[in-house]
Protein backbone atom coordinates (compact mmCIF):
# COMPACT_ATOMS: atom_id res chain seq x y z
CA UNK A 1 0.00 0.00 0.00
CA UNK A 2 2.95 2.29 -0.69
CA UNK A 3 0.80 4.54 -2.90
CA UNK A 4 -1.31 5.46 0.12
CA UNK A 5 1.59 5.99 2.55
CA UNK A 6 1.93 9.73 1.94
CA UNK A 7 -0.34 12.14 3.85
CA UNK A 8 -3.55 13.30 2.17
CA UNK A 9 -5.59 16.43 2.89
CA UNK A 10 -9.35 16.44 2.42
CA UNK A 11 -10.35 20.04 1.85
CA UNK A 12 -13.81 21.55 1.70
CA UNK A 13 -16.30 23.63 3.68
CA UNK A 14 -17.93 22.31 6.88
CA UNK A 15 -20.53 19.70 6.06
CA UNK A 16 -18.93 18.70 2.74
CA UNK A 17 -18.51 15.12 3.97
CA UNK A 18 -14.77 15.16 4.64
CA UNK A 19 -15.11 13.16 7.86
CA UNK A 20 -17.24 10.47 6.21
CA UNK A 21 -14.84 10.03 3.31
CA UNK A 22 -11.80 10.10 5.62
CA UNK A 23 -13.26 7.24 7.69
CA UNK A 24 -13.80 5.16 4.55
CA UNK A 25 -10.22 5.72 3.41
CA UNK A 26 -9.06 4.91 6.92
CA UNK A 27 -10.94 1.60 6.98
CA UNK A 28 -9.94 0.47 3.49
CA UNK A 29 -6.33 1.61 3.31
CA UNK A 30 -5.10 1.53 6.89
CA UNK A 31 -4.41 5.24 7.06
CA UNK A 32 -4.96 7.18 10.27
CA UNK A 33 -7.52 9.99 10.25
CA UNK A 34 -6.30 13.20 11.83
CA UNK A 35 -9.27 15.37 12.73
CA UNK A 36 -8.45 18.67 14.40
CA UNK A 37 -11.54 18.40 16.58
CA UNK A 38 -10.63 14.89 17.72
CA UNK A 39 -7.05 15.94 18.48
CA UNK A 40 -8.30 18.88 20.55
CA UNK A 41 -10.81 16.79 22.49
CA UNK A 42 -8.27 14.03 23.15
CA UNK A 43 -5.67 16.49 24.45
CA UNK A 44 -8.24 18.15 26.73
CA UNK A 45 -9.48 14.78 28.01
CA UNK A 46 -5.92 13.56 28.65
CA UNK A 47 -5.13 16.78 30.53
CA UNK A 48 -1.87 17.40 28.70
CA UNK A 49 -0.25 20.81 29.03
CA UNK A 50 -1.37 21.70 25.50
CA UNK A 51 -4.83 20.32 26.22
CA UNK A 52 -5.18 22.49 29.33
CA UNK A 53 -4.07 25.52 27.34
CA UNK A 54 -6.59 24.76 24.58
CA UNK A 55 -9.36 24.27 27.15
CA UNK A 56 -9.01 27.84 28.39
CA UNK A 57 -9.91 29.11 24.91
CA UNK A 58 -12.68 26.56 24.37
CA UNK A 59 -14.28 27.27 27.76
CA UNK A 60 -14.29 30.98 26.91
CA UNK A 61 -15.98 30.27 23.58
CA UNK A 62 -12.93 31.49 21.66
CA UNK A 63 -11.18 29.95 18.67
CA UNK A 64 -8.03 28.05 19.56
CA UNK A 65 -5.19 30.11 18.00
CA UNK A 66 -3.12 28.86 15.06
CA UNK A 67 0.06 28.49 17.09
CA UNK A 68 -1.59 26.15 19.61
CA UNK A 69 -3.36 24.09 16.93
CA UNK A 70 -0.03 23.64 15.14
CA UNK A 71 1.69 22.48 18.33
CA UNK A 72 -1.15 20.01 19.01
CA UNK A 73 -0.91 18.60 15.47
CA UNK A 74 2.87 18.29 15.77
CA UNK A 75 2.47 16.45 19.07
CA UNK A 76 -0.02 14.09 17.42
CA UNK A 77 2.29 13.44 14.46
CA UNK A 78 4.98 12.18 16.82
CA UNK A 79 2.79 9.22 17.76
CA UNK A 80 3.77 5.91 16.20
CA UNK A 81 0.36 5.25 14.63
CA UNK A 82 0.74 8.36 12.49
CA UNK A 83 4.02 7.32 10.88
CA UNK A 84 2.52 5.10 8.15
CA UNK A 85 0.53 7.90 6.54
CA UNK A 86 -2.57 9.82 7.49
CA UNK A 87 -5.56 11.79 6.28
CA UNK A 88 -5.87 15.39 7.44
CA UNK A 89 -9.47 16.49 8.00
CA UNK A 90 -10.01 20.05 9.21
CA UNK A 91 -6.34 21.01 9.08
CA UNK A 92 -4.85 23.16 7.70
CA UNK A 93 -7.51 25.88 7.78
CA UNK A 94 -5.31 28.87 6.93
CA UNK A 95 -2.23 29.60 4.81
CA UNK A 96 0.00 29.94 7.94
CA UNK A 97 -1.21 26.50 9.07
CA UNK A 98 -0.48 25.09 5.59
CA UNK A 99 3.06 26.48 5.71
CA UNK A 100 3.55 25.09 9.22
CA UNK A 101 2.37 21.68 8.02
CA UNK A 102 4.90 21.78 5.16
CA UNK A 103 7.65 22.43 7.70
CA UNK A 104 6.45 19.60 9.98
CA UNK A 105 6.40 17.11 7.12
CA UNK A 106 9.78 18.23 5.83
CA UNK A 107 11.30 17.55 9.26
CA UNK A 108 10.05 13.97 8.93
CA UNK A 109 11.19 13.61 5.30
CA UNK A 110 7.55 13.39 4.23
CA UNK A 111 5.52 15.23 1.63
CA UNK A 112 1.83 15.46 0.81
CA UNK A 113 0.50 13.00 -1.74
CA UNK A 114 -2.42 15.23 -2.70
CA UNK A 115 -4.92 17.82 -1.50
CA UNK A 116 -8.44 16.76 -2.47
CA UNK A 117 -10.86 19.67 -2.70
CA UNK A 118 -14.48 18.54 -2.31
CA UNK A 119 -16.40 21.13 -4.32
CA UNK A 120 -19.94 21.79 -3.12
CA UNK A 121 -22.80 24.23 -3.63
CA UNK A 122 -23.41 26.42 -0.56
CA UNK A 123 -27.22 26.33 -0.76
CA UNK A 124 -27.34 22.55 -1.18
CA UNK A 125 -24.77 22.16 1.59
CA UNK A 126 -26.95 24.04 4.07
CA UNK A 127 -29.79 21.62 3.31
CA UNK A 128 -27.46 18.66 3.70
CA UNK A 129 -26.04 19.76 7.04
CA UNK A 130 -29.40 20.73 8.56
CA UNK A 131 -30.59 17.11 8.46
CA UNK A 132 -27.58 15.14 9.62
CA UNK A 133 -27.15 13.16 12.84
CA UNK A 134 -24.89 10.38 14.10
CA UNK A 135 -24.89 7.31 16.28
CA UNK A 136 -23.91 8.20 19.83
CA UNK A 137 -22.10 4.87 20.24
CA UNK A 138 -20.10 4.20 17.06
CA UNK A 139 -20.19 7.62 15.38
CA UNK A 140 -21.73 6.41 12.11
CA UNK A 141 -23.29 9.36 10.26
CA UNK A 142 -26.85 9.56 8.92
CA UNK A 143 -29.18 12.12 7.35
CA UNK A 144 -32.94 12.62 7.49
CA UNK A 145 -33.21 12.73 3.68
CA UNK A 146 -29.98 11.47 2.13
CA UNK A 147 -29.02 8.59 4.45
CA UNK A 148 -31.97 7.64 6.67
CA UNK A 149 -31.82 4.73 9.09
CA UNK A 150 -32.61 1.39 7.45
CA UNK A 151 -34.55 0.43 10.57
CA UNK A 152 -36.33 3.22 12.46
CA UNK A 153 -34.55 4.15 15.69
CA UNK A 154 -31.64 1.74 15.22
CA UNK A 155 -28.09 2.32 13.97
CA UNK A 156 -27.34 0.40 10.78
CA UNK A 157 -23.80 -0.37 11.96
CA UNK A 158 -23.89 -1.18 15.68
CA UNK A 159 -27.69 -1.33 16.34
CA UNK A 160 -27.50 1.29 19.09
CA UNK A 161 -30.69 3.27 19.68
CA UNK A 162 -29.00 6.49 20.80
CA UNK A 163 -28.29 9.33 18.36
CA UNK A 164 -26.94 12.85 18.56
CA UNK A 165 -27.26 16.03 16.48
CA UNK A 166 -24.63 18.74 16.64
CA UNK A 167 -26.17 21.95 18.01
CA UNK A 168 -24.50 23.95 15.23
CA UNK A 169 -26.06 21.84 12.46
CA UNK A 170 -28.68 24.42 11.53
CA UNK A 171 -29.12 26.83 8.61
CA UNK A 172 -28.10 30.08 10.32
CA UNK A 173 -24.99 28.67 11.95
CA UNK A 174 -24.06 26.95 8.71
CA UNK A 175 -24.23 30.23 6.76
CA UNK A 176 -21.82 31.79 9.27
CA UNK A 177 -19.44 28.82 9.06
CA UNK A 178 -19.47 28.92 5.25
CA UNK A 179 -18.66 32.63 5.26
CA UNK A 180 -15.72 31.95 7.58
CA UNK A 181 -14.53 29.13 5.31
CA UNK A 182 -14.58 31.30 2.19
CA UNK A 183 -12.66 34.09 3.95
CA UNK A 184 -10.13 32.06 5.96
CA UNK A 185 -9.67 28.66 4.32
CA UNK A 186 -10.37 29.14 0.61
CA UNK A 187 -7.04 31.03 0.16
CA UNK A 188 -5.12 27.79 0.74
CA UNK A 189 -6.62 26.40 -2.49
CA UNK A 190 -4.30 28.46 -4.75
CA UNK A 191 -1.45 27.75 -2.31
CA UNK A 192 -1.72 24.03 -3.02
CA UNK A 193 -2.65 24.51 -6.69
CA UNK A 194 0.67 26.32 -7.16
CA UNK A 195 2.42 23.26 -5.71
CA UNK A 196 0.73 21.04 -8.30
CA UNK A 197 -0.90 18.74 -5.73
CA UNK A 198 -4.49 20.06 -5.73
CA UNK A 199 -7.15 17.76 -7.21
CA UNK A 200 -10.90 18.39 -7.24
CA UNK A 201 -13.91 16.10 -6.89
CA UNK A 202 -17.65 16.75 -7.03
CA UNK A 203 -18.65 16.71 -3.37
CA UNK A 204 -22.38 16.95 -4.12
CA UNK A 205 -22.77 13.42 -5.46
CA UNK A 206 -23.87 10.30 -3.60
CA UNK A 207 -21.36 9.24 -0.95
CA UNK A 208 -20.31 6.13 -2.89
CA UNK A 209 -19.78 8.17 -6.07
CA UNK A 210 -17.71 10.78 -4.22
CA UNK A 211 -15.64 8.03 -2.63
CA UNK A 212 -15.02 6.38 -6.01
CA UNK A 213 -13.91 9.71 -7.47
CA UNK A 214 -11.55 10.34 -4.54
CA UNK A 215 -9.98 6.91 -5.02
CA UNK A 216 -9.63 7.62 -8.73
CA UNK A 217 -7.86 10.97 -8.37
CA UNK A 218 -5.59 9.51 -5.68
CA UNK A 219 -4.91 6.48 -7.91
CA UNK A 220 -5.88 4.06 -5.14
CA UNK A 221 -6.98 0.57 -6.17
Amino acid sequence: MSAAAEPIILLGPPGAGKGTQARRLEEHYGLVQLSTGDVLRAAVKAGTSLGREAKTYMDAGKLVPDDLIIRLIEEWMQKSEAKKGFILDGFPRTVPQAKALDAMLQKRSMKLKAVVEMKVDDKALIERVSGRFSCAKCGEGFHDSFKPLKKTGECDKCHSKEFVRRPDDNAETMKTRLEAYHVQTAPIIPYYRDQGILVQVDGMGEMDAVYAEIKSVLKLA
